[in-house]
């Protein structure tokens, strides 16, 4: 069985010709016991092998336990894509496919750019952003409107040092769908406070964003101050 058809691969390997700088791509795995990991590791290698530009690096997440920690990986499968040297805090949580491949492969050639396409009013407004801030974007393989809120989640991660962004791919990781009281895909968390749900401009999100950190902000002193 093989991810990438005969049918896309020309296309996929056009759109890699535009990637200018080395991503590497870092897969952590365990077979016996993981659902999807070795289909994972599968989809990875065959993208990695059409480009000289991709690397690819596999890691049991059992004993390789201090690689995990460090890229701060707790559930697997799991992807980790970042620059030659600079991890941008991007991470996929389940298998990358179906319509979350061209998430996948949108933000492979954003970190290969080392920026976002991200508008300027967007990345003004992520510098105001001054506190540790982790997306986890909830989606299915088969949700059509998943990649574009996934890839904006990244995109946010890749401009702003404070966001880490995760892809979590909720029919593999039940018991957070459960957590998060996901009933309707794409869904976005912040600091584990819900943010939207559905695909929304940046500028939505954003502001969205902000208002919730703010409020979390609010909290967090009036606890204090009891």
């Amino acid at each position: 069985m093989t991810f990438i058809e005969a049918s896309t691969k020309q296309e996929i390997l056009e759109r890699l010709k535009e990637l200018e700088n080395p991503v590497r791509l870092v897969n952590f795995t365990q077979e016996l016991e993981c659902d999807y990991c070795r289909e994972t590791r599968q989809l990875l290698e065959e993208l990695s092998g059409l480009s000289d530009k991709i690397s690819l690096e596999v890691y049991n997440f059992i004993t390789d336990k201090e690689k995990a920690e460090a890229f701060g990986v707790d559930k697997i499968p799991a992807t980790v894509v970042m620059g030659q040297e600079k991890d941008y805090g991007i991470r996929f949580y389940g298998i990358p496919a179906g319509y979350e491949f061209s998430a996948l492969l949108e933000t492979i050639l954003a970190v290969s750019r080392g920026q976002s396409s991200l508008k300027e009013d967007t990345r003004k407004a992520l510098q105001q952003i001054q506190m540790p801030v982790h997306l986890q974007v909830f989606v299915t393989p088969t949700c059509p409107y998943c990649p574009r809120s996934v890839f904006l989640g990244n995109q946010l991660a890749l401009e702003s040092e404070h966001i880490r962004a995760d892809m979590v791919e909720v029919t593999e990781f039940p018991h957070l769908a459960q957590k998060y009281r996901v009933m309707g895909v794409p869904k976005t968390v912040a600091n584990e406070q819900d943010v939207v749900e559905g695909a929304v401009p940046e500028e939505v999100l954003v502001e969205r964003l902000r208002q919730v950190l703010s409020e979390s902000h609010s909290n967090e002193e009036a606890k204090s101050q009891t």
